[in-house]
């Protein structure tokens, strides 16, 4: 071929190559995101929270559309205050159930000045698979008129109340009874939180026993911090629902646990009860025929249960799986010796002992050394005797473990080596989901090799949720490690937010509550 050959071809190969490449061009300036179908844009807005969708709303027309498609609309808060949506009116309430919400909507959470017999009356009518509720009238002083009230959802599943220190809820409550028998989970949410330290004049401010009437298929109750929540309420609501697997009594001090023998009596499938910083009597669980109940999770932290009542109870609980006994004197060396010879420990997955300061650390080497292998989830935090020299001695042994928990807020006099403690969790426990250091920033050491530490426990821990630690240097570190790897929900602070082995509970979605 002469050379005005090769020139020809080579001039329309590059020819060809420019008519790729523009055309390349012209294929990236097509797609661009005004050129997304609908239902992919639809996918993405489903990650974001309603406030930000309110804003993508205000884009363009298409965007608006999108926006408000009642798929995204299935699960609406709108209590500003907890990350919900502000309604300025009843009026703008009333038709974002109909033209918005309507039959996608399943659960949502109304504050006080929009719990109205207009609104339930509207939601009843207009939201037919409306299945979760939540009521918030914990800032009411006053509640609305109920009187003309003929109307409310009927296929709730879940229904969350929080209650006023001082408002009787009895005019709206007997206006629901009728339409809540098919209940199956509920949470009366008091004002634990919102004590003050002088003693005030406590109000029954729901009446339990009637409610209890009216709710008889309920499977999880969760009364929380209720000041005037009693053994002769545990009584009322055992004597009617058969049903019960879970009960929660949390910080209701007023419950002794002098009920405890009559409710495993009634209720046969309770297999979860929750009594943390209750006013447990030892003699009153003593009564209780353990080995012929269901139960295999429970949580006596912070009650006065003595070494003899702990040392019953443990030995005759025959498939305990889940036990949460922190903060408690009686819980000592010869509890956990007893409890491990008596075999009942051998189906546990998850131990808290929490601030359990007449534990030593031979005992619950011995303890680990056996059962160690089985568990899920370890606290083993607020013990300043306990440190990173126990765990590093039995991380080996914990392979299966998905919590952690360790440490104390206290200044220490020792120093905590945290980069062979990370090393050694890396190495450990591939299946760690949650992790919690509660150590004091001043007392953790570690070396500029600290990267490759938290790279290890990055790397082979993929499946890290959430690590948790004080707010230091160190925390630091370790947030900026896991940024750049683009995992940056997973490192936070103590300030807001504490790990726990709740979240092994069989019933633990349906005990969370807003």
């Amino acid at each position: 071929m002469d050379s005005w050959g090769i020139l020809n071809v080579d001039t329309a190969a590059a020819a060809i190559s420019r008519d790729d490449m523009h055309s390349s061009f012209r294929r990236k300036e097509i797609m661009t995101i005004e050129k997304l179908p609908d239902k992919v844009l639809l996918n993405i807005f489903s990650y974001l929270s309603h406030r930000e969708i309110c804003r993508m709303a205000t884009v363009c027309k298409r965007w608006r559309m999108v926006a408000y498609d009642t798929k995204l609309w299935t699960h609406v808060s709108l209590r500003p205050e907890i990350s919900g949506l502000h309604v300025g009116s009843l009026e703008s309430l009333l038709a974002l159930i109909s033209i918005r919400f309507g039959p996608s909507l399943r659960y949502i959470e109304l504050p006080i000045e929009l719990i109205t017999h207009t609104v339930l009356h509207e939601l009843a009518a207009k939201c037919p698979n409306l299945t979760h509720m939540l009521l918030d009238f914990s800032t009411a002083m006053q509640l609305h008129d109920f009187s003309e009230m003929q109307a409310f959802p009927t296929k709730l599943r879940y229904l969350c109340i929080c209650l006023s220190e001082v408002i009787f809820m009895e005019g709206f409550m007997r206006k629901i009874y009728n339409f809540i028998n098919g209940l199956e989970i509920l949470h009366l949410i008091g004002t634990y939180e919102k004590v003050e330290e002088e003693e005030e004049e406590i109000y029954e401010v729901i009446n339990v026993h009637k409610l209890k009437s009216a709710t008889p298929n309920l499977r999880v109750i969760n009364l929380y911090g209720i000041n005037f929540v009693d053994d002769s309420h545990i009584d009322a609501f055992s004597s009617n629902c058969i049903q019960l697997e879970c009960l929660a009594v949390n910080y209701c001090n007023k419950v002794t646990g002098s009920t405890m023998k009559t409710l495993f009596q009634r209720s046969r499938r309770l297999t979860c009860l929750l009594m943390n910083g209750c006013s447990l009597h030892s003699e009153h669980v003593m009564q209780v025929e353990w080995e012929k109940s269901s139960i295999q999770e429970l949580d006596v932290t912070a009650t006065d249960l003595s070494t003899e009542c702990l040392i019953d109870m443990l030995t005759r609980i025959p498939n305990l799986r889940f036990l949460s006994a922190g903060q408690i004197n009686g819980f000592n060396d010869t509890v956990l010796k007893t409890w491990q010879e008596a075999g009942t420990a051998r189906n546990l997955v998850a131990l808290d002992v929490d601030a359990s300061d007449n534990l030593s650390d031979e005992a619950l080497h011995r303890f680990l050394s056996r059962h160690g292998g089985q568990l899920w989830g370890l606290v083993m935090s607020g013990m300043p005797h306990i440190t990173d020299q126990l765990w590093q001695s039995v991380l080996q042994l914990l392979t299966n473990a998905k919590i952690l928990i360790m440490g104390t807020q206290e200044r220490l006099g020792v120093n905590i080596h945290v980069d062979q403690l990370m090393d050694g969790i890396a190495n450990s426990c591939p299946n760690l989901e949650r992790l919690e250091l509660r150590w004091d920033p001043e007392n953790l050491r570690f070396s500029d090799k600290s990267q490759k530490a938290i790279d290890i426990l990055r790397v082979k821990c993929l499946k890290l949720k959430c690590l948790v630690l004080s707010d230091g240097r160190y925390y630091e570190i370790v947030k900026a490690n896991f940024e750049r790897a683009d995992r940056t929900t997973v490192v936070r602070t103590s300030t807001n937010c504490r790990v726990s082995n709740y979240y092994l509970l069989s019933n633990y979605k349906e005990l969370v509550f807003n």
